[in-house]
């Protein structure tokens, strides 16, 4: 058995960008920051890391995904994709997730409780 399932959950590092393929196929693209924190042994002292991942959503939740402002908290959910692509002469690789589920964890203070925390997902 084969799994690839990645779940986040961080906050954007910009606003989402919309984009079209050759084929004519829309699509969300977006920078998603985790953080992970320890102490250290020595010191004594908090340390901590952010990781930057670059997410993409296609289908139906890209309308959704193209409100997603910088700053937004949310959770996602997909696969880890690598594609290649060349750029000035030059080989370069991207492994980003492509997502499967949006879920935006963000409270206002104006919405009811029953609308707080929306989600989208593939059908």
């Amino acid at each position: 058995m084969y799994l690839n399932n990645v779940t986040l959950t961080g906050f954007l590092g910009g606003d989402a960008d919309t984009r079209t393929t050759r084929n004519n196929t829309s699509f969300a693209a977006f920078s998603l920051a985790t953080r992970s924190s320890w102490k250290d042994r020595e010191s004594g002292e908090w340390a901590s890391r952010t990781e930057w991942h670059r997410a993409v959503v296609f289908g139906r939740q890209t309308a959704f995904a193209s409100t997603l402002k910088k700053g937004d908290h949310v959770q996602i959910q997909g696969q880890l994709r690598t594609r290649e692509y060349v750029k000035d002469e030059a080989r370069k690789t991207v492994t980003e997730i492509r997502v499967t589920s949006i879920l935006k964890l963000d409270r206002s203070h104006k919405q009811p409780a029953a609308a707080q925390g929306e989600r989208q997902e593939v059908a």
